[in-house]
């Protein structure tokens, strides 16, 4: 069972996830088991090689992560998290995809696959969540 009755809703509650939503990270869909999070890349995601940086793709994962884990049950927090950079973005637009993996008594564990506008798989997160 879902904790947002709408994407909106959801939207709403996590404008207060301000470090995300400043860098630019969108809530695009929500479903049960997962979201859909995007962000488009502007000179202030660059590193000093003029590449994305890795933080951003690490924000816009945890964001999805975030959202997808609580809509599922509010009060998740991460107790570990890693990423693997598998190729640099190329586009403007970053969408991660983040998906419930498995969902236990009191953890759960969702993975988030980034992908850039031109259809490139960027970066693997994969997260486990404590429900508080």
């Amino acid at each position: 069972m879902s904790t947002f009755s709408t994407v909106e809703e959801a939207r709403e509650y996590f404008r207060n996830d301000r470090f995300a939503t400043v860098n630019g990270m969108e809530l695009d869909e929500l479903t049960e088991d997962g979201c859909v999070c995007s962000v488009t890349l502007g000179e202030n995601h660059r590193n000093a090689l003029g590449g994305v940086m890795g933080g951003v793709l690490f924000t816009l994962a945890d964001f999805a992560f975030a959202i997808a884990s609580n809509n599922r049950h509010r009060g998740t927090v991460a107790i570990d998290v890693s990423i693997h950079f598998l190729a640099a973005p190329k586009g403007g637009r970053l969408t991660a995809r983040a998906s419930c993996v498995k969902d236990g008594r009191t953890t759960a564990v969702y993975e988030v696959r980034i992908a850039d506008d031109t259809g490139r798989d960027v970066a693997l997160f994969v997260g486990t969540g404590y429900k508080l």
